[in-house]
């Protein structure tokens, strides 16, 4: 029997463009689901552009006005990979046209912004979710069971840090990323978050934050020509920086557990330093996105003399979704994150459910992200979800 098929109108086309567009070509090669995606069109401003990505990333078809899209009754699913400041529009009115969404992280700029695209897509009973791609890591996912067994005991830690260092040089332009108006934080919003959604996955809600921000560059050349990852700067302008360029918070947890958490873009010689560690009264784990598929595992009942952290391959047919791929020990790579992530979005259009993280998980991050900044301008401990 053929599978259904999911006809995608996918609007934005740059780096998670390209992840998405993938991710939508590979899984049926890995995955066997009685949903499939069509790469049926894209949508960007520029027609030259967009008319290039579609071609190269094999979509059949494109539009330059998104709503134009979203008015295509070949169109069952609308993925929002744009700059922040358009996800709520675009959302919405997706939504409002029973199509299906997915969207890029942050959900939003602001609690408000989402909550109202979480209302909109419950509202008009359309399947959701939010592209935290790390959830679907084997590795991730593992260590999101072992807790769940309660191999790990109670938790007490979790300590995360997201690093990375392209933007030190003071010359780099102020692209869409360092805007304000256009992502409503830096570090904080655009790494950092994908640390809070993963302390929330693997620990639970958080209750509090304490946190520090700080903007080491101030001014930057204004961007004739950029993504949201590079650009060309101007020889004779320049723009302030009014996002951070580090952000730092301290989390009390609902079950109890402490967090520490640091996101920075400012730390020399990290690329993608996206790591956790989460300590428990039975052991522990850790794991680092530049070595995915390995998780590090710590029992405290091991015999004396041979305690201590001990490698695990998450390559196995036990471990989540690795089994879709290679032979054990054949590591997968972070484009593989996107394509366990739309499995998982296609069995919930099939069945009719939003699979997480949706929506309410996007609601749910964006009052932590809110409550950080305010406490940053504060110096206060700050209840998450208060007004």
């Amino acid at each position: 029997m053929g599978s259904s098929k999911v006809r995608v109108g996918m609007i934005g086309y740059q780096f998670m463009g390209k992840a998405h567009s993938h991710a939508y070509r590979d899984l049926p090669f890995y995955f066997d689901k009685e949903v499939e995606p069509v790469m049926q069109a894209i949508a960007g401003r520029n027609e030259e552009n967009v008319r290039q990505a579609a071609e190269k990333m094999g979509w059949n078809s494109y539009e330059t006005d998104w709503r134009r899209l979203i008015e295509r009754d070949d169109i069952d699913l609308i993925d929002i990979v744009t700059p922040n400041n358009t996800h709520e529009e675009i959302a919405v009115a997706a939504a409002e046209a029973g199509k299906h969404v997915i969207c890029e992280k942050p959900l939003s700029l602001t609690v408000e912004q989402a909550e109202r695209m979480a209302e909109a897509v419950e509202r008009n009973k359309v399947v959701h979710m939010i592209s935290h791609n790390y959830r679907f890591v084997p590795a991730v996912a593992y260590a999101k069971r072992l807790i769940e067994e309660g191999r790990l005991g109670e938790i007490y830690h979790m300590r995360a840090t997201y690093l990375q260092d392209w933007i030190m040089d003071p010359a780099f332009p102020l692209v869409w990323r360092l805007s304000k108006e256009v992502s409503g934080t830096g570090a904080l919003g655009d790494i950092g978050a994908h640390s809070i959604d993963l302390a929330r996955f693997l620990v639970g809600d958080i209750a509090e934050v304490v946190s520090t921000m700080k903007t080491f560059i101030k001014e930057r050349p204004a961007a004739e020509a950029s993504g949201g990852l590079s650009g060309m700067g101007s020889k004779d302008k320049v723009g302030n920086v009014e996002v951070d360029d580090t952000s730092a918070f301290l989390a009390h947890f609902e079950n109890g557990a402490v967090g520490v958490f640091e996101a920075t873009r400012f730390a020399g010689g990290n690329r993608n330093g996206n790591r956790f560690e989460i300590n428990g009264s039975k052991g522990s784990v850790r794991w680092d996105m530049e070595n995915m598929n390995n998780l590090d595992v710590y029992f405290h009942d091991d015999e004396t003399g041979l305690q201590g952290f001990r490698k695990i391959h998450c390559t196995e047919e036990e471990h989540p979704y690795a089994g879709a791929y290679w032979p054990a020990g054949h590591i997968i790579g972070y484009e593989h994150t996107f394509i366990n992530l739309l499995a998982e979005l296609m069995d919930g259009i099939k069945e009719g459910f939003s699979p997480s993280p949706n929506f309410v998980d996007g609601v749910k991050n964006q009052q932590i992200l809110a409550a950080i900044v305010k406490s940053a301008e504060t110096r206060q401990w700050i209840t998450v979800g208060g007004r």
